[in-house]
């Protein structure tokens, strides 16, 4: 099959637009200007301050639909000065490419369009290919995947199967898919009690004894061995803070923030049930109030293995005669949300510097996604 749409030259094309989340910075119009150019039926569903873009080749309600996810926004550079080159200039140096969102995921959202566009312009399917790029991924995620997917319910716009582009292998190409992710919260407490001096203990309440033993019981129980698809879940004591600069002084509050990574053994609704009542029991035995709010980023959730993981995987060791594991590690994406509409699995490039100064990617990489993209996307059709 001979190349139309060259991904090395559209990821560079790409990382040159300096799409800090939620700036738009222009890539969404370059993926919307290609697509269109190649007949698929483009909308932008921008919603708050976030730029979201649904490309649809073929017709609505198509007897099937193979669907992508991704994203062009990306994370802050950091300082600048510890950059060797331009964030956002593109630069290839010895076989790698260089910049901003280069692995995280401009060169995966490059890799499906270009795939999608030789597909249908030399095999036209008999379905549809969806592609639902956000520009929300990196930020607070309210108004991106999620203003999409309600956007279609509303439209009655459909996918059968999704695939998500993230960066999904640890060191390797085509050694991990991504068939499910943990869910993550966060639970900030407040412990008052009442300020005084430090010479004369007993006419103050010190919160802090308080709330570094609800820590440390928090931070000593095991929440679970894990399960068929997961690793054990973790929580991790994140901060802890009296900001009281002096030490004769027992300070009024404190404040600690935990966060977990959970399985599917548990719920938010669960989790924040155990953490409610491991407060509830300190602040009994102390006589220090103690406070929480929580803060959901998304549930556990798994795609169980079958004939969607089995597609890409094949794809996947057929282009790189590598044998992909099945994980469900790492952190959050947008297939949390894509998981409510239809089945899902993420597959992407090797993530090491992603989100890193000097964040890079193989350019042969970037060709060798493509590929695989392509062969998934015949597979399905076929």
């Amino acid at each position: 099959m001979n190349d139309t749409i060259d991904p090395v030259d559209l990821t560079l094309r790409l990382v040159r637009c300096p799409s800090v989340t939620p700036n738009e910075a222009g890539a969404l119009v370059l993926l919307e200007k290609l697509l269109s150019s190649a007949g698929f039926e483009c909308t932008r569903v921008d919603r708050g301050e976030v730029s979201n873009l649904y490309a649809r080749w073929g017709r609505r309600g198509a007897n099937r639909a193979f669907g992508f996810n991704g994203h062009t926004d990306v994370v802050p550079i950091g300082n600048r000065e510890d950059w060797s080159v331009d964030p956002f200039g593109a630069e290839i140096k010895e076989g790698f490419l260089y910049g901003r969102g280069a692995t995280d995921m401009k060169s995966g959202v490059a890799a499906f369009a270009a795939a999608a566009i030789d597909f249908v312009r030399q095999s036209p399917p008999d379905g549809a290919i969806i592609l639902a790029i956000t520009g929300d991924e990196e930020g607070d995620a309210i108004d991106g995947t999620t203003a999409l997917l309600d956007w279609m319910a509303a439209e009655g716009e459909t996918m059968d199967v999704c695939l998500v582009g993230e960066p999904t292998c640890p060191d390797k190409m085509g050694e991990m898919i991504k068939i499910g992710r943990r869910g993550s919260m966060t639970a900030y407490f407040t412990a008052r009690g009442l300020q005084g001096h430090s010479a004369y203990p007993q006419r103050a309440r010190n919160p802090v004894p308080a709330l570094a033993r609800l820590v440390d019981r928090l931070a000593q129980a095991t929440l679970d061995e894990g399960t068929d698809h997961f690793d054990a879940s973790t929580l991790a004591v994140t901060t802890f803070d009296t900001g009281n600069p002096a030490n004769n002084v027992i300070p009024a509050s404190c404040r600690a923030t935990v966060n977990i990574r959970f399985n599917d053994a548990h719920s938010s609704e669960s989790l924040t049930k155990w953490l409610s009542d491991e407060a509830a029991a300190v602040a009994k035995e102390t006589g220090i109030d103690i406070t929480m709010t929580v803060k959901v980023s998304g549930e556990s959730f798994v795609t169980p293995p079958g004939a969607l993981s089995e597609l890409v995987a094949g794809a996947v060791e057929a282009e790189t005669g590598v044998t992909p594991v099945l994980s469900t590690s790492g952190g959050t994406s947008d297939a949390r949300f894509v998981k409510n509409h239809c089945p899902v699995v993420e597959f992407g490039l090797v993530g090491r510097s992603m989100h890193q100064v000097d964040e890079r990617v193989q350019v042969s990489q970037i060709h060798q996604l493509k590929s695989i993209y392509t062969r998934i996307l015949r597979d399905y059709f076929a």
